[in-house]
């Protein structure tokens, strides 16, 4: 197997499935090569359904170089409204063209503004907002300029192998355009789950899983990254040797906001023991701090993939000791409900893999929380050995407030139909709500992750 790039390495991501060599190439030269499309399941009423039962206006908007967040916080700001009337399911980045729905509660159709690089449609009327659980997945239309096309007919087999589509890896990848062939990857969680540029969102996680808040906090407000402008690698380092959390926040800039009120916290308590290192990372929003438990999880499914990959055990069917869901009700694309679990003895592996093959089934690994029950034989062998290594355990996510987690199951393959044109080298594909496009790019331009 080839070795994946040593910054995926240290968020648990271990190889790529595709031995051929990378297209190279360069990705977002203009925002309109990264084209993102939601799937939602929502239903609403026309748009003069009566506002008492009605009260939220739903609208579609396709937004160039707008952040889901800054958009949301920027019509809040011109409707003169609380950003908390503002709901969405999906959240996207900036440096994309993205079509999405959002919901605004109280607003006329004709009280929306006008926005520089949106393009908005009221769409209808609901009596509830919006949320995350309403997003199915996502549509992606996205164009690699100066690539080499040479391997993605290779790749595109190899891939199509690992999903389990046998007839589409014996066809070989000879011709230049590759339509609509299913291929696999490991659904594992792309470089964005814990920072681009300075990935440490797990290490602070698992830091506060071991009850080390200093750690923790150093691992946010330290630890500088070579990637960085120099006056942040400074003042990183400064905080490091000095614990001045005083001087310290003169010399952070002004951006890095969240720094800042650590620091600002530290300086007002004195920084000297675990409980102000605690209130420290407790300035941060809720969201955030279930996020760094949430990463610090998602490091450990991604050590466990990489783990069954470097055995050789397939993603693409269940072994004896695997543990996995069923798919929801009928929707596009078919999504696993990991509600619905079921462990594979040797007595029921073939009827298990009948249901795999069919779509019905998906194998899965952990996201580990209290809740958290192993698999059994080799599977739950490798859960166990990656938790130990890593030095965590279901107990550990028993933590105050935001930071607790019961956690969940995830299946490990992520399936799609694959469209790639080479002249540019373009991608159509679709993949349900959680999985990473970069991690299905990753595998043909086998690139820096921060070029993704």
């Amino acid at each position: 197997m080839r070795e994946a790039h040593p910054t995926e390495r240290a968020v648990g991501i271990g190889y790529y499935v595709s031995d051929a060599p990378g297209t190279g190439g360069r990705l977002r030269v203009d925002a309109a090569d990264f084209r993102v499309r939601e799937r939602e399941e929502f239903d609403t009423e026309p748009l003069d359904a009566p506002t008492g039962d009605y009260p939220h206006l739903v609208f579609r908007a396709t937004l160039r170089e707008w952040d889901t967040n800054g958009f949301a916080r920027e019509l809040s700001n011109r409707l003169g409204i609380s950003r908390e009337r503002v709901s969405w399911a999906g959240t996207k980045d900036r440096n994309a063209v993205t079509t999405q729905l959002f919901s605004v509660r109280d607003v006329a159709p004709e009280d929306l503004p006008s926005l520089p690089n949106a393009d908005v449609e009221p769409v209808g009327r609901a009596g509830r907002p919006i949320r995350f659980g309403d997003l199915r997945g996502n549509e992606f239309t996205i164009v690699v300029r100066d690539a080499d096309t040479d391997p993605v007919g290779e790749i595109t087999s190899q891939l199509a192998a690992f999903g389990g589509d046998g007839d589409a890896a014996a066809a070989d990848g000879a011709s230049d355009d590759e339509r609509g062939t299913r291929v696999g990857v490991p659904n594992v969680f792309g470089q964005q789950r814990f920072g681009s540029y300075r990935p440490v969102t797990h290490e602070v996680g698992l830091c506060v899983l071991r009850d080390d808040w200093e750690g923790a906090v150093m691992a946010y407000v330290g630890n500088p990254s070579e990637d960085e402008p120099p006056e942040t690698r400074e003042a990183r380092a400064f905080v490091e040797e000095t614990r001045d959390w005083s001087e310290a926040i003169e010399r952070y800039p002004g951006r890095l906001r969240y720094e800042r009120a650590v620091l600002n916290s530290l300086a007002e308590t004195g920084g000297n023991t675990d409980a102000d290192f605690r209130e420290a990372l407790e300035t941060f929003p809720s969201n955030l701090q279930r996020l760094f438990v949430h990463a610090a999880q998602s490091y450990v499914f991604n050590r466990i993939c990489s783990e069954r990959l470097e055995r050789g055990i397939p993603f693409d069917r269940a072994v004896a000791g695997d543990v996995v869901c069923f798919a929801d009700a009928d929707g596009d694309p078919v999504l696993p409900d990991v509600d619905r679990l079921q462990r594979v003895t040797e007595r029921r592996v073939d009827v298990v893999n009948r249901h795999i093959e069919r779509g019905r089934a998906f194998v899965t690994a952990p996201l580990v929380g209290t809740d958290t029950e192993f698999g059994d034989g080799e599977p739950g062998e490798i859960e166990r050995g990656v938790c130990e290594d890593v030095g965590v355990a279901p107990a550990d996510f028993d933590l105050p407030g935001s930071f607790d987690s019961t956690g969940t199951r995830r299946a490990i393959l992520v399936r799609t139909d694959l469209a790639v044109e080479t002249d540019p080298l373009t991608f159509e594909f679709t993949l349900p709500k959680g999985a990473y496009a970069t991690v299905l790019l990753r595998e043909y331009l086998k690139a820096d992750p921060t070029d993704l």
